[in-house]
């Protein structure tokens, strides 16, 4: 884990660049800007500059993130890459979104495993990134202790077989509970969540995971993932009913023209009248 102040810079970092990104200024140029923009103090800036070389070079930011494994975790270079690729409509600016909020988040006092797997995995439900890397990344995340590693991993194979509510479930205080209330003395796995998220995974068995992410998020404040925005169809309207409403103009123009006694072909030849109507 980085200290709070690189990720208190790199949730800025995030945030500036999807805001300018709009404004249709290279990334390139962005990235140039933003790191004076940055504490010197901090370590972001020196990779910003590792960033911007591979970016000139090869044209992929991802690359250089890996470079630099131990600055950006790795569930970042995963939405980078995934955002980079040609196929699925996963673009940049929402990858850059969903940076700024986890590095805000880790920035809070109040981060937690818990709080962080839920935000992950929901980014890659919402956005349908790939399941399998995006679990082998977060598997590699040093915000989690060896035993979330390893249920990470395990989740990576049963995932699709069994539902996601019921593997967290089985992980967690209530299920515990359960098991002792009973008097079940098997050998139990590691406990990985508490009490309240166990009842509500326990409420969502077989329904939209979704709904479960939305209801740790009302229950436990845990932080939502930022969506994509739709597009806006008014600023490309509008030139487009402008053209029409031109050609429909020019179209009265010449029905009121030829209603009067015919269309004055010559003011279209620009004062260059060919030879059979210069005579």
């Amino acid at each position: 884990m980085l200290p709070r102040e690189e990720y208190v810079e790199q949730a800025y970092f995030f945030r500036i660049l999807v805001e300018r990104l709009g404004q249709q200024v290279p990334l390139q140029e962005l990235l140039e800007q933003s790191k004076y923009e940055l504490l010197a103090s901090t370590k972001l800036p020196m990779a910003i500059d590792l960033l911007l070389s591979e970016l000139k070079h090869l044209g992929k930011m991802s690359s250089g993130m890996r470079l630099i494994g131990h600055y950006f975790c790795p569930f970042q270079t995963f939405l980078v890459a995934s955002a980079e690729t040609d196929r699925g409509r996963f673009d940049y600016q929402t990858a850059l979104r969903i940076l700024a909020a986890e590095a805000k988040y880790r920035s809070q006092e109040n981060c937690d495993p818990q709080g962080l797997f839920f935000f992950q995995f929901e980014a890659i439900a919402r956005n349908r990134l790939n399941y399998d890397q995006g679990l082998g990344a977060m598997s590699e995340d040093a915000m989690y202790e060896p035993d979330w590693k390893e249920w990470l991993l395990i989740l990576r194979r049963q995932l699709g077989l069994v539902d996601l509510a019921e593997l967290i479930f089985v992980r967690s205080e209530r299920y515990l509970q359960r098991r002792q209330q009973f008097s079940v003395s098997d050998q139990e796995a590691p406990v990985l969540f508490g009490e309240i998220e166990g009842k509500i995974a326990k409420a969502n068995v077989k329904k939209d995971p979704l709904y479960l992410f939305s209801a740790m998020q009302r229950h436990l404040g845990y932080p939502a993932v930022p969506r994509m925005e739709p597009v806006d169809p008014l600023p490309n309207l509008i030139p487009l009913m402008r053209r029409q409403i031109e050609r429909l103009e020019s179209r009265v123009r010449l029905l009121e023209e030829e209603n009067r006694g015919g269309i004055d072909i010559t003011k279209f030849y620009d004062g260059k009248l060919p030879p059979d109507l210069a005579d």
